[in-house]
């Protein structure tokens, strides 16, 4: 493997992480917590990011991207998070390029790839959950029904994010009823929208506990191009599969980035915090649950790169992929309670920032995907038990 893993940070790793920081620096706590008040998106720190080439990340050189390595390009998401921010609005441009890299004709490469790695075009919708469906992904009724030179779709999506800062959407639809295929995950269809192209999709927001531009998307007789499609028809459900194991090792990554934060968050804080005329943190019932929590974070992090480097030889990689993510999500929340515990009522005020943090980050035990789902697969897939559903 070229990249080195988790025992060297190499020099372009450190230059990242370094240009992180300095883009982090120009927005401070408070511009978070306003944008988090409003429920507003990020616009300036997502501009700032694409202008230094952070977002083109995987994009191909080629194509005018950086052409990094997935455990490369998952240090941008790290280092986000362990600054405070949130790389929410923005990470989905990272795990869906998969999709277009390895499954995209030329000409949608040739298309997208170059305005997506200059920023003027934004690829950060990702359209596959649906109510009835859940996490049953197979069971989606969302149609893209053949006619003449393009398809109809119709349907219903839910918990769809930054739809209403995105120019182009990948869409998992159904292209042949399921009463047709003798599997359940075949002819299902991935397609690359360009949604400043089609009418006929109505957005509505939704009111959720963290500041995710979440909404639910309908589809009413929305037509589009047959040059949509992305691979061949019917095979999409395994193209949204390749791009899962991307998916789960970044939002690992941003995980740990959380994790660090609040440990570094908390320490700090039982070290300078004085009750009883003594350091709080030299109590071990406020000391140990800290550390406890730093040990859980530094180890889901050795899965984190082992998964990255599994990934970036082109190796089969879902077992880590997958342990990585409900690993790093667990350490992550296990930090936050401590952080919260060690901050006591001031954890509950805003301008610490442990509250906001401590909403984002319990997101990771639900999406992008739960971790029972996790446990089910290790124990089905990895452990070769009986199915558990």
């Amino acid at each position: 493997m070229s990249a080195p893993g988790a025992f060297i940070e190499s020099e372009l790793r450190g230059d990242l992480r370094g240009l992180v920081d300095r883009i982090c620096a120009d927005f401070p706590n408070e511009y978070w917590r306003r944008l988090d008040r409003a429920h507003a998106y990020p616009e300036g720190f997502v501009d700032a990011l694409t202008k230094t080439g952070c977002l083109g990340a995987l994009v191909p050189e080629e194509y005018g991207g950086q052409g990094l390595a997935l455990g490369d390009a998952s240090v941008i998401l790290e280092q986000i998070n362990r600054n405070g921010a949130n790389a929410g609005p923005v990470h989905a441009q990272m795990y869906t390029m998969g999709a277009v890299l390895r499954h995209g004709s030329d000409e949608q490469r040739r298309t997208y790839l170059p305005g997506i790695a200059s920023g003027q075009l934004r690829l950060q919708a990702f359209a596959v959950t649906e109510p009835a469906a859940g996490s049953d992904t197979t069971s989606i009724r969302t149609a893209a029904r053949r006619d003449g030179d393009g398809y109809v779709v119709n349907g219903q999506k839910v918990f769809i994010s930054r739809v209403q800062h995105s120019d182009l959407m990948l869409l998992l639809a159904r292209t042949t009823p399921a009463a047709e295929v003798e599997k359940k995950s075949q002819g299902l269809s991935l397609f690359l929208l360009d949604m400043r192209e089609v009418s006929g999709m109505t957005v509505r927001p939704l009111d959720m506990m963290v500041n995710h531009e979440t909404n639910e998307v309908f589809f009413d007789d929305v037509r589009i191009p047959a040059s949509a499609l992305i691979g061949e028809e019917g095979k999409g459900f395994r193209y949204v599969l390749d791009g899962m194991n991307a998916e789960r090792i970044l939002i690992a990554a941003e995980c740990v980035g959380d994790g660090r934060w609040f440990v570094e968050r908390a320490s700090s804080y039982a070290t300078t915090r004085e009750v009883f005329s003594r350091p709080i943190g030299q109590n071990q019932g406020v000391q140990f649950p800290i550390a406890r929590a730093h040990i859980q974070v530094e180890a889901a992090d050795l899965m984190r790169w082992r998964a990255a480097d599994l990934f970036d030889a082109h190796q089969p990689c879902g077992a880590e992929a997958n342990m990585a993510k409900l690993l790093a999500a667990d350490a992550s929340w296990e930090a936050a309670n401590a952080a919260l515990q060690t901050h006591g009522g001031y954890g509950f005020a805003a301008e610490y920032d442990i509250e906001r943090k401590f909403r984002e980050t319990r997101l990771y035990q639900v999406a992008p995907i739960s971790t029972n789902l996790i446990l089910s697969f290790v124990g089905e897939h990895v452990l070769k038990m009986p199915r558990s559903f």
